[in-house]
């Protein structure tokens, strides 16, 4: 529809949507006008303003108000008039630097590159940790305190995963290193999903041969894995970043209403897995994509893949449809990429 536009109405509906982004108001054919300083009269924008209402590009919240993009206008905008800003130096120091702190531990890296993406961005940040569907290289309990002990996996393409479990009362080190040696022989070199269902019935039926506490130790390990999202580990920050520049009451019911969808887990990581099968960034806007039916909202999201370069997780910033796409866009890129490097 981009080529179907003259000159003059890709400018004005370029000039409506910047002002949008910047202001999140609606914006008139005076305002527009000193905007182009004077290229255009207000009468000729009132006239190509209300064109582009009529193709379904901008729409005008009250009779008497400005023009404000529909959600298929933010698209049009973003796949065809979009011009993609750089990163600065120092945002990508600043992520490099963030990242690379965060050690060998996958949860530790995610949390990072989110909680930075979500600072720079001023957005709230989400990304979606990969299911553990790797064979694994190790696996150890480790005894941290009286009543607890950390579950450590190592994958073969070298994702280190761990996760704080409840061992029983009066529990010897010893039977944590006999849980040890009991998976390692079952599950090394096989995925925990192929593994995990006879594990269980040897325990169930009494064949293997340890004592009451070393099996339940060895059930809640297993329990604790089995226990993530069937879509992987969903991590959120920066949700009170939505709340930083709400002028209006309408602004606020938005904003509450994107608070329950970050909670309803479900739907977040059907999306996110669906930047998952694709290439680059995703962005999906408001109401037009039928799996994100929330209107006022958007969605700028990125694959991140292991070291063969296979997509196993996304990670992305979500928010009021009036976001900086040219500045996010790149941002989400560039993190996603790092990540998948610190992976590889």
């Amino acid at each position: 529809m981009i080529s179907e536009l003259n000159e003059r109405s890709r400018e004005v509906f370029r000039q409506v949507v910047e002002s949008f982004v910047e202001t999140g108001e609606p914006i008139g054919s005076r305002t527009l006008a000193r905007r182009l300083n004077g290229h255009l009269s207000p009468a000729t924008i009132r006239n190509v303003m209300a064109d582009l209402e009529e193709i379904g590009l901008l729409f005008a919240p009250h009779t008497s108000a400005g023009r404000l993009p529909t959600d298929s206008g933010l698209r049009l905008f973003v796949d065809g008039l979009l011009e993609v800003g750089n990163l600065t130096e120092g945002e990508r120091r600043q992520i490099d630097s963030q990242c690379a702190g965060s050690g060998a531990n996958l949860e530790g890296l995610l949390k990072e590159a989110i909680s930075t993406l979500s600072g720079l961005s001023h957005c709230a940040g989400l990304v979606l940790a990969p299911k553990t569907d790797s064979p694994l290289r190790h696996i150890e309990f480790v005894n941290l305190s009286p009543g607890r002990a950390m579950v450590v996996m190592v994958t073969e393409s070298g994702v280190v995963e761990n996760r704080i479990i409840e061992t029983p009362p009066g529990m010897q080190s010893s039977a944590l290193v006999e849980a040890s040696n009991f998976l390692s022989v079952r599950l090394v070199g096989r995925t925990l999903a192929d593994a995990r269902g006879a594990i269980l019935e040897e325990l169930a039926t009494h064949r293997a041969q340890l004592d009451e506490l070393t099996a339940r130790v060895v059930e809640t390990g297993l329990a604790t894995w089995a226990g993530d999202d069937p879509g992987g580990l969903l991590i959120l920050r920066g949700q009170a970043n939505l709340l930083d520049d709400v002028t209006a009451m309408a602004d606020l019911e938005k904003i509450r209403t994107l608070f329950e969808a970050l909670e309803t887990k479900e739907t977040m990581i059907k999306l996110l897995d669906l930047a998952d099968s694709g290439e680059g960034v995703q962005i999906y806007i408001g109401s037009e994509n039928r799996h994100f039916n929330l209107a006022g909202c958007s969605m700028i999201v990125g694959s991140y893949g292991d070291s063969s370069k296979k997509a196993i997780g996304a990670i992305g910033v979500i928010g009021p449809t009036r976001l900086n796409y040219a500045r996010i866009i790149p941002m989400v890129d560039y993190t996603a990429k790092v990540i998948g490097r610190l992976m590889g």
